[in-house]
């Protein structure tokens, strides 16, 4: 098995979108990532495709966000959609999506990394709830999912515990069916 992880370009724009699809079921992720790549508010963002030989087989999107009132002074991105074609799914490769991407974001200076996610999965990366933190979604979450906000402080640094507040997304984002 040869599996590894490239950023995806604008090339990769149908296989990113056939990914989305075929792994949710349904078109919403992949208009939402259509949505996401072209919303400007949502650079700088980092796209990776996870390969098998020359099959791609999974996909995982980073925008920006920021802490209101701290826009200067943290670095933050947004992770999500991630997605996995279902032959592959439970074979590690999210985690390596993950990993990869978090990798690269703790390279670039990033310092916050937010996720509403599954409280199962998200948790194995470094992952920890965000309320408890502080830290508030663009919208309340759905009653019983308030755990599935969570954070990764990927600086260490003081500055990060420091800010506290209600994160924005992307203007795509920003949107209530999302939370």
């Amino acid at each position: 098995m040869n599996r590894y992880v490239k950023e995806a370009n604008k090339s990769d724009k149908e296989t990113v979108y056939s990914i989305e699809e075929l792994a949710f079921g349904e078109t919403d992720e992949a208009i939402l990532v259509e949505k996401l790549v072209a919303d400007s508010t949502a650079e700088p963002n980092m796209s990776l495709l996870a390969y098998e030989g020359q099959q791609a087989i999974g996909h995982i999107l980073f925008t920006k966000g920021s802490i209101v009132g701290a826009e200067e002074q943290l670095s933050v991105m947004i992770l999500g959609p991630l997605a996995v074609l279902p032959d592959y799914q439970k074979q590690g490769i999210g985690g390596l999506l993950v990993q990869e991407g978090l990798s690269r974001l703790e390279r670039m200076g990033v310092d916050l990394v937010f996720v509403l996610g599954h409280i199962e999965y998200y948790p194995r990366h470094g992952f920890r709830p965000a309320l408890p933190q502080g830290f508030q979604p663009p919208y309340p979450t759905k009653k019983g999912l308030e755990d599935a906000w969570m954070v990764l402080d990927l600086s260490k640094k003081q500055k990060a515990v420091d800010c506290r507040g209600k994160v924005r997304c992307s203007d795509a984002f920003m949107l209530p069916e999302y939370w």
